[in-house]
């Protein structure tokens, strides 16, 4: 790659990690003689409004993921992959309405909590070592190690020397700034980080679209781009109507109205309503009311993402095409290139800041891929910290602990989780679409865990022992779809047993088949009538006041516009 970062880009770099550091420790100070409380680190004292709320939603969901698995994904596949941000506008929106309402009313810190409240503490007990087992070992380390494969990219050579030194380096600054201020400093600093992320993306953006086409400007390149590959444009794909640049079939990623009427509504349910990072900082507001504001105004950020994380990835692959439209080999740049000869999608991202950044801008669009990449590891460690201290150690450890020791378990579990994923990192590679990878397992256990809260918000005769079954089961049901799709019985006698269908479609009949045993159990337990800690529901919870109801009406009108154009 070429070394052009100069000394204006570093200032500038170094210039915003000054910043956000100096923010963060500015929004921990405490007065002289306070005592910091569980609820100020880890729900920010409940004082959040809700532009930071939005902020905060959008800075903790896109991080090293998104910007350089989804623009490989967007290189790999094409806009489809957008579905993941503008269908959950629309989840968002449903997790607004019916979700938050009864989250409020339980007055939860976690979500385990909830499910204490709902099921009993064995169940919240089960659920709690898993998140935090998630967060580390898929999470932090993901983020890390494509952050760090980004940073040597733009940085270095791309050919891995600096990956070790680049996660040190991310962890060292997550550290810093989040550490002593808890979610305060997280979502205050958030502010920052994505008003920073949105401009830099958008200049990376605009400034390879406007390349593309001499003096014809954005809204020309982004007509070249179509016009040389259309089918790049589609965003409900059919069987072999789109190859990725490793020859694999894209409907296998996205298949077809499954991403509108399928599996994608469980990753995206799951993600966005009883995912303690993303979910906390709602908690974390004023009001049930300022934290639905800052739900709509996360939903409307939700829908410029795909310009700036998307449509780059389409950029770089029109660039490295041959005559014929496709990439390959021989057509890519090489630093596309693996040593095995696989062409790496996750290079686009860094490899078109190289290409088209000028010296002197590189350093705002390196900040706000950083800003991606901290925000989301802050907010991954304050909710590991969070789960470990109010689920696992105050019930269990020390159930008469102190403010001041909560507190101190919080940071010493966030250093410790820190470590863990900085040791795990390093170890990850040879990955096709991260993006996908990342999604694709996460999906093995999210239906279980989305059939177990539908049921329990919205079902009143859901028992406890039900729910524990269903949490059990969802692993081999989701492993019995894996053993198909990744031929492990290929050639034995039990191959004709398994099916071999997209992933996407296993989550969504992975949840059915777990929501159905679930509801069996508990009428055969309950005798067909309500459990005892059944939530009771009332039309007048889920009311919302007029900000949150046009915002979503236009977000919803905004959808079908860009499905209609792009179908």
């Amino acid at each position: 790659m070429n070394q052009t970062f100069g000394f204006w880009d570093y200032l500038v770099f170094i210039v915003y990690g000054i910043v956000i550091v100096s923010i963060g420790l500015w929004v921990s100070r405490k007065k002289k003689g306070e005592e910091r409380t569980a609820q100020d680190y880890f729900l920010a004292g409940k004082s959040l409004p809700w532009w930071a709320i939005g902020a905060s939603l959008i800075a903790a969901n896109i991080s090293a993921e998104q910007m350089i698995g989804m623009s490989g994904s967007g290189f790999a596949i094409g806009l489809g992959i957008a579905s993941y941000e503008w269908m959950a506008a629309i989840t968002l929106i449903i997790v607004g309405k019916y979700f938050l309402p009864i989250f409020f009313e339980k007055k939860i810190y976690t979500i385990p909590e909830f499910l204490e409240k709902r099921y009993s503490s064995n169940l919240k007990s089960i659920l709690a070592v898993f998140w935090i087992a998630l967060f580390i070992f898929v999470n932090l380390t993901s983020v890390l190690y494509l952050g760090a494969k980004a940073l040597d990219t733009i940085l270095g050579t791309g050919d891995g020397s600096l990956i070790i030194t680049a996660i040190i380096g991310l962890a060292l600054f997550t550290a810093i700034y989040s550490f002593w201020g808890g979610l305060s400093s997280v979502a205050w600093t958030d502010v920052v980080q994505v008003t920073i992320l949105v401009i830099g993306g958008l200049i990376t953006a605009f400034i390879a679209l406007d390349s593309l086409v001499p003096d014809g400007g954005i809204i020309a390149g982004l007509e070249y781009i179509y016009e040389k590959v259309p089918e790049k444009f589609s965003m409900v794909l059919e069987k072999n109507e789109l190859i990725t640049p490793n020859g694999d079939d894209a409907w296998w990623d996205l298949p077809g109205l499954s991403v509108l009427l399928g599996g994608m509504w469980v990753a995206n349910l799951y993600y966005w309503g009883f995912n303690q990072y993303i979910i906390q900082r709602t908690f974390a507001a004023k009001s049930l009311k300022e934290s639905q504001r800052g739900i709509i105004f996360a939903g409307f950020l939700k829908l410029l993402i795909p310009l700036f994380v998307v449509i780059p990835g389409i950029i770089a692959y029109v660039l490295n095409a041959g005559p014929d439209g496709s990439v390959a080999a021989g057509t890519v740049d090489p630093a596309f290139l693996k040593e095995s000869g696989v062409i790496d999608n996750d290079r686009a991202y860094p490899w078109l800041i190289d290409r088209f950044i000028p010296m002197g801008m590189k350093g705002l669009v390196l900040a706000a891929l950083a800003a991606a990449i901290v925000s989301s590891l802050a907010s991954m460690l304050n909710s590991t910290a969070t789960i470990f201290t109010m689920d696992i150690y105050r019930p269990f450890i020390n159930k008469n602990s102190s403010e001041r020791q909560n507190v101190a378990v919080g940071r010493a579990t966030a250093i410790a989780a820190l470590i863990i994923a900085c040791l795990i990192a390093p170890m990850l590679g040879n990955i096709k679409q991260a993006f996908q990878y990342i999604q694709e397992y996460t999906g093995i256990v999210s239906p279980g865990i989305l059939a177990i809260f539908m049921l329990g918000l919205f079902y009143k005769k859901t028992t406890n022992n039900a729910a524990i079954w269903g949490a059990i089961l969802s692993i081999p049901v989701a492993m019995y779809f894996k053993v198909g799709s990744n031929a492990w019985a290929e050639g034995t006698a039990l191959e004709s047993l398994f099916v071999n269908i997209p992933w996407m479609n296993q989550m969504a009949y992975t949840f059915l088949i777990v929501a159905a045993i679930i509801i069996i159990l508990s009428r055969i337990e309950g005798k067909g009538k309500a459990d005892e800690k059944g939530i009771i529901l009332k039309k007048e919870l889920f009311k919302t006041g007029p900000v949150f109801n046009i915002g979503a009406f236009v977000i919803c009108i905004i959808l079908v516009v860009l499905y209609a154009v792009f179908w």
